[in-house]
């Protein structure tokens, strides 16, 4: 495995130094002593840097319980042709977090455990071994700067994180909401059984979080990711575990909408839920796991299902998953939500079992969607909420094949998790949750293109997140 000790070693050896960034360039010089020939250099042998990759740790190896090691953001300078080179590990002050049964795939089951600002001036963790989240600036040279203290969640296992920059109040540049997978009175039960929360924080002017009084809202579900609408109006949280006969609360929401007030507090209820299957439907369709999911255009929301939970509402067993899929919904003003695509399968065979995570390109007309046992990526056309698939395999890794392979699918795939699009619009970068890599692909319209991959600096298991800017 490879171990963060050797990820050190390797940032010694490249006696990485900063030099001062040119204000009237968008690119940052980095002076690197060693020729790397996966960059592109200049004559003085400085590398342009015109982006960032971030990944995270979440630790590394399991302490107790639930709880992980110190959690630590790798970043890395991204060079005009899309590839990476590691300019340091950043310390988050808190540990990481496993809520999904040890095998370090996916360990907090959720999207955006790392986000970032649109200004691209802030980057955003979650400690799920802590219970606390942690505001990062981000410096000319993209290296990161902690803002502020690590700051409670107040629940059990944040797994997710949101802003948007179109909520504000005097003194602040932005609204921040975290979703929580569990409150202590549920956790025993498992992931049938969690029900969590969400809260929210301003973000503040220098980059550090501050509580907002009264926005906890209790969840009748165990969330997997939120987000906002483009224009601030809403908070859109999504659940893996809705209709789980296991569920105290009974509840078969897969999407939830919240109101957001201009003070940053959500209304006292939802406005709007919806799921794609219901329990018991007459297809015998499993029930949708929604993991990853965006909120785009004319508030279109995008939903990944990994297909686990059994029609009955019984916990999943691996030979019992079927092929994920996708759904839409549009929010409407009130709220609510219409369905648009419902069910738009991302493999067929038992190829695509583990949709989870998914982004749009630049052009907003194609995303694309990771399967995680089967470590493949689907291509996905999008027009006003209508969505068809186009390719189950528009990137292969190492994966399962489809085999129903119980336990032993770990220790074969690569286990494809996190991906982020960078802000060019040119490269996908996808994280291995299995292999410590990072995937870089050159995104040639609707198809994809392995151009290098970047290994030994990330932990083999456990990691969680990725941002590219």
């Amino acid at each position: 495995m490879k171990k963060i000790n050797i990820m050190l070693i390797a940032f010694l050896a490249l006696s990485i130094t900063f030099v001062a960034c040119d204000s009237d360039d968008d690119a940052t010089p980095i002076v690197i002593e060693e020729d790397d020939d996966d960059t592109d250099d200049d004559d003085d042998g400085t590398v342009n840097f015109v982006g960032a990759v971030y990944a995270m740790t979440n630790g590394d190896g399991q302490v107790a319980g639930n709880v992980q090691g110190p959690n630590t953001i790798i970043a890395y300078g991204r060079a005009d042709d899309g590839s990476l080179t590691p300019i340091g590990p950043f310390a988050t002050g808190g540990n990481g977090g496993d809520y999904d049964g040890g095998e370090g795939l996916d360990p907090l089951i959720s999207a955006y455990a790392l986000t970032k600002t649109d200004d691209n001036e802030n980057l955003l963790a979650v400690n799920a071994g802590s219970n606390t989240i942690t505001s990062f600036n981000i410096a000319a040279d993209f290296s990161l700067e902690v803002a502020g203290d690590p700051l409670d969640t107040g629940a059990i296992g944040p797994n997710s994180i949101a802003t948007t920059g179109q909520v504000t109040v005097a003194g602040t540049k932005g609204l921040v909401y975290v979703s929580n997978i569990t409150r202590p009175e549920f956790l025993a039960g498992g992931e049938p059984m969690h029900q969590g929360t969400v809260t929210g924080y301003w973000l503040l002017e220098d980059g550090s979080l501050q509580a907002i009084p009264g926005s906890t809202r209790d969840l009748p579900v165990r969330p997997s990711a939120v987000q906002f609408s483009p224009d601030g109006q809403w908070l859109v949280i999504t659940a893996i575990n809705s209709g789980a006969s296991a569920l105290g609360s009974g509840s078969e929401d897969e999407v939830t909408v919240y109101n957001v007030g201009a003070d940053g507090v959500l209304s006292n209820g939802a406005w709007g839920t919806a799921t794609s299957t219901l329990r018991d439907n007459t297809e015998g369709r499993n029930l949708p796991s929604a993991i990853g999911f965006q909120v785009v255009g004319n508030n279109y929301v995008v939903v990944t299902e990994a297909r686990e939970f059994q029609p009955d509402g019984t916990p999943p067993a691996f030979p019992a998953l079927q092929d994920g899929s996708v759904s839409t919904w549009q929010i409407q003003g009130d709220g609510s939500l219409t369905p648009i695509s419902i069910d738009v399968a991302s493999g067929e065979g038992n190829t695509g079992r583990t949709a989870c995570w998914l982004d749009f390109t630049a052009d907003g007309n194609t995303f694309f969607v990771s399967n995680a046992i089967e470590a493949g990526l689907a291509a996905y056309s999008f027009d006003n909420g209508v969505v068809t698939l186009l390719d189950q395999t528009a990137a292969q890794g190492t994966g399962t094949g489809g085999a129903d392979n119980g336990p032993d699918a770990f220790a074969v795939t690569e286990g494809w998790i996190d991906m982020w699009i960078s802000e060019d619009g040119q490269f996908l970068y996808q994280l291995y949750g299995l292999d410590g890599t990072i995937g870089v692909y050159r995104i040639n319209g609707q198809s994809l293109e392995l151009i290098s991959e970047e290994s030994n600096n990330l932990p083999d298991t456990n990691t969680q997140g990725i941002v590219a800017i």
